[in-house]
Order: C-alpha cells, then sequence, then structure tokens
C-alpha cells in the first residue's frame, strides 16, 4: 500500500508527524506532496525538522492567495503530482483550502480519499474551513474521525457507513512533544527571558482569523482588550497579522509583547510556563486543554465542544470583546481561574495514528 498525505499549513504538519512515524513502523510507503499554503519556514519547513517528518516528494509552492485562487492553483498541481506519485490512497487533513483541493484532484482521478480529523462541525458556514471539511467529508471515501461528537455529525449527514473512530492524531504528537518540553525548557527560557517574562505570570495569544484580522475595527476592539489586560501577553504574530495591524493602524503596546511564532516543540513549552491561552485557532484550543492551560478562544464557536462542557475553554464574541452587550469579555474570560481538574480523554489516548493506517489498509483492500 502506499499512502500520499497531501498537506500545506502548521496544523497539519503537526498531524502528519504521527502518520508518517507510523506508516514506516508498519512498513507503509509513504509520499507526501507539500502544497505550499503556508510559505513562512516558521509555519512550514521547520515543523519538517522539529517534528522528525521526512522531507515532501514534491512542493507545489502555490503561496498566499485569496480562497478560490489558492485552491484552484493547489488544484492544478495537484493532478500531476498524484499523477506521478501514483498512490493507492490520499490522505487530506483538516479544514484548509489543500484539504479540498488535495481531495478534489483524487476524487477526480478516481484515487481513493481518506479525510483525517472529519466530522468536525462549527455550524457556522461563514467560515471558509467549515465549507472545505463538510465538502471534503462528503467527498471522501473514508471519514477519519477525531471523537465520538465527530461521529455523531458525519452519521446525522449520512456518511455513518464511511467513518471510522480512530481518535485525535494530534494527541500523539503532543503527547510526545510535551515529554520532550518538559524535559528541554533552554529554548523557551530564552524566548520568555528575551520579552521579559516569568513563568505562570503571563499569556500567550495567536490571532489568525480572517473574520478577526481582517476587519480593522473588530481587530482594533480585540486589540484594545489584549493591550489592556492586567498580566503579559505574548502575542505569536504572523507576518499578515503585523500587516493588518499596520493596515488597521494597530500599535501593539501595554501587556502585550509582539514575537515571531515559534517552532511547535517550542510553543508548546510556551503554553506550558503560560498561566493561560488566548487564541482564535482551533487547534491551539484542543491544545491547551490537552496541556491542561486554560483557554479563551476568540470566536462564537467551536468544533471542540468539549473544551467548553469541561470548563477549559472560553468563548468571547470577537464583534464584542469587551462584553459591553452582556457577553463574557474578553478580560474577564482570560483572567478567570484554571478550572476543577479532569481526567476525561475525549481526543483519545495517544494512539490514533496505528488505527489510521490500519483504516487505510481496510480501505484500499477493499477497493483492490
Amino acid at each position: 500500500m502506499k499512502i500520499l498525505s497531501v498537506v500545506g499549513a502548521r496544523p497539519q504538519f503537526v498531524k502528519l508527524a504521527p502518520v508518517a512515524h507510523a506508516a514506516a513502523a508498519a512498513g507503509v510507503e509513504h509520499a507526501i506532496v507539500h502544497t505550499g499554503q503556508h510559505y513562512d519556514p516558521m509555519l512550514s519547513d521547520v515543523f519538517f525538522r522539529d517534528l522528525g517528518i521526512p522531507a515532501p516528494d514534491r512542493h507545489l509552492g502555490v503561496g498566499s492567495g485569496g480562497h478560490g485562487a489558492q485552491t484552484g492553483q493547489i488544484l492544478a498541481a495537484m493532478d500531476d503530482a498524484i499523477t506521478e506519485l501514483a498512490p493507492d490512497v490520499v490522505l487530506v487533513y483538516g479544514d484548509t483550502n489543500s484539504t479540498l483541493a488535495g481531495a478534489l484532484s483524487a476524487v477526480k482521478l478516481h484515487v481513493p480519499v481518506a479525510h483525517l480529523e472529519a466530522g468536525l462541525r462549527s455550524f457556522n458556514r461563514a467560515m471558509p474551513e467549515e465549507i472545505n471539511r463538510v465538502l471534503t467529508d462528503h467527498a471522501a471515501d473514508l471519514c477519519l474521525a477525531p471523537t465520538a461528537v465527530a461521529v455523531e455529525h458525519l452519521a446525522a449527514e449520512g456518511l455513518a457507513g464511511s467513518t471510522v473512530l480512530v481518535g485525535d492524531v494530534m494527541t500523539d504528537v503532543l503527547l510526545e512533544v510535551r515529554e520532550r518540553a518538559l524535559a528541554d525548557t533552554t529554548a523557551v527560557d530564552a524566548v520568555l527571558a528575551a520579552a521579559g517574562l516569568a513563568r505562570g505570570e503571563f499569556l500567550v495569544a495567536t490571532l489568525h482569523r480572517a473574520e478577526n484580522t481582517d476587519d480593522p475595527a473588530r481587530l482594533r476592539a480585540i486589540a484594545a482588550e489584549l493591550m489592556a489586560l492586567p498580566v503579559p501577553v505574548l502575542l505569536l504574530a504572523h507576518p499578515r497579522l503585523v500587516a493588518r495591524s499596520a493596515e488597521a493602524g494597530v500599535e501593539w503596546s501595554g501587556a502585550v509583547r509582539l514575537h515571531a511564532p515559534l517552532a511547535y516543540p517550542e510553543l508548546v513549552g510556551a503554553v506550558l510556563a503560560s498561566r493561560g491561552v488566548v487564541t482564535d485557532s482551533g487547534g491551539l484550543q484542543k491544545e491547551a486543554f490537552l496541556l491542561r492551560v486554560p483557554c479563551t478562544t476568540v470566536r462564537t464557536e467551536t468544533e471542540w465542544v468539549e473544551t467548553v462542557e469541561l470548563g477549559w475553554n472560553c468563548l468571547v464574541d470577537p464583534r464584542d470583546p469587551s462584553g459591553t452587550a452582556g457577553g463574557t469579555s474578553l478580560g474577564a474570560a482570560a483572567a478567570r481561574p484554571a478550572p476543577a481538574p479532569t481526567e476525561a480523554t475525549p481526543y483519545g489516548d495517544g494512539h490514533a495514528a496505528p488505527r489510521t493506517i490500519e483504516a487505510l489498509r481496510a480501505l484500499v483492500a477493499r477497493r483492490a
């Protein structure tokens, strides 16, 4: 069996790592196509090095662009990549433009498609990610669900027959990286020292969703709340956020210390050293929960409902981050005390990747 993984963005590189390791352990041939959707080295190449992922077999070099243009460019280039690499199954990850384009290309070339992290739903069709994940699930031959809630969503959409619950591969890699981060704090200590931060006395923050960064008024309101927090904030700012901030007239100051995005092991280490996380990232919400660090999510909904139900995540309306309309303010949410400890494991036991390889074997065998 030959698997072809299609990745292009930071969360996908993290999910790819345990799959690549499990494929190697099982003696399965595994090719990788990097679409180039994230072209910043801190969001791309460094992840392959730090997570021990083999170099991509193809790098499409698509780069940034509008959703339609980017998806179209990836789709056009994927046809040749799939034809040349001749996989038995194409595996796509998550909910990016790379996910959808990889799935569509494989479907049209009559190659079986499996979707890892299938069944997640925000039920917000204004999110490009929601459209990508729904369309990919319905195009896929195999939906690899991370949680029981995802399985229920897929069943409600008539996809129970193509669904397998494997757990969350992000749990696999995070548990491994957590141990490394706890054993060696040198890099994180250097970051904290440069920013003048003390362990347990700061927040880690990220902002990247277009609905938060591309609306100048909304970005200014979120920035004002972050800068007014009573504890320091380490804001890991992608170049796009820096550019949007300048366009919106946001000059980061007050509680906020700007820093470039961190390599994944350093990100995990920084979250472990923090008192909490503020983000609009789906992946970081879950990572914070797995690390048992309180999270404040600047969104009105989340795909990871378990984090909210268990008290480790709080949603803040990005249209009203000050809470003046009666909702929870960003400041109050970020300053809340840690919730009651929990032993719940809604995202699996750290062995999702081997289950994924076995599910792919079964799919290929059925299609043989």
